[in-house]
């Protein structure tokens, strides 16, 4: 009766020999399920949010102080994402643009000079016209240094010796 028992128990082990974990049956994502009613994606349950959400609606929702951290984190972000088609001084002159695609409105336009800051952020969140949506490549606080940076470079060519503090207007009058 042992041995009997001892048979049953290596052909079950052997039965189970010959499956392989890698061609396990499964459905495609938009199949129809025989488990569920509809499709193989499920519904999340109502009220879910995702992890990340609350904090990236936060952040997308304040404005930073401005700083020069700020504006170096905007100037680097804006070299890495924008420069290829606004070109490094904003006029739309980009590298992108030399070889044939469409050329974007120079930020010192007259109507981007008055937009507000907000503009910015959306168009860099959603993309417009040719330009695609960064946000899933720029984080909210990088969209919001870019911005910086490009209202920096706004203020840099209508800029006068007028608008430099005394004690620097001073240093930059001296040199040669």
């Amino acid at each position: 009766m042992n041995w009997w028992l001892a048979l049953v128990a290596l052909a079950g082990l052997l039965a189970g020999c010959d499956q392989n974990m890698d061609e396990q049956p499964r459905y495609s994502e938009y199949s129809r399920a025989p488990l569920f009613r509809g499709s193989v994606l499920r519904r999340p349950p109502e009220n879910t949010v995702a992890r990340d959400d609350l904090e990236r609606e936060k952040a997308s929702n304040t404005k930073p102080v401005l700083s020069a951290g700020l504006l170096a984190r905007g100037r680097e972000r804006f070299g890495i994402f924008c420069s290829p088609c606004h070109g490094a001084g904003g006029d739309g002159t980009g590298m992108v643009v030399q070889r044939g695609m469409p050329r974007p409105t120079s930020y010192h336009d007259d109507r981007l000079r008055s937009a507000e800051d907000q503009y910015f952020f959306d168009v860099i969140t959603n993309g417009h016209g040719a330009m695609y949506s960064y946000a899933a490549r720029v984080p909210p606080a990088d969209r919001w240094a870019i911005v910086a940076y490009i209202r920096a470079l706004q203020l840099s060519r209508q800029a006068s010796l007028d608008d430099v503090p005394a004690d620097e207007r001073a240093r930059l009058e001296s040199q040669p």
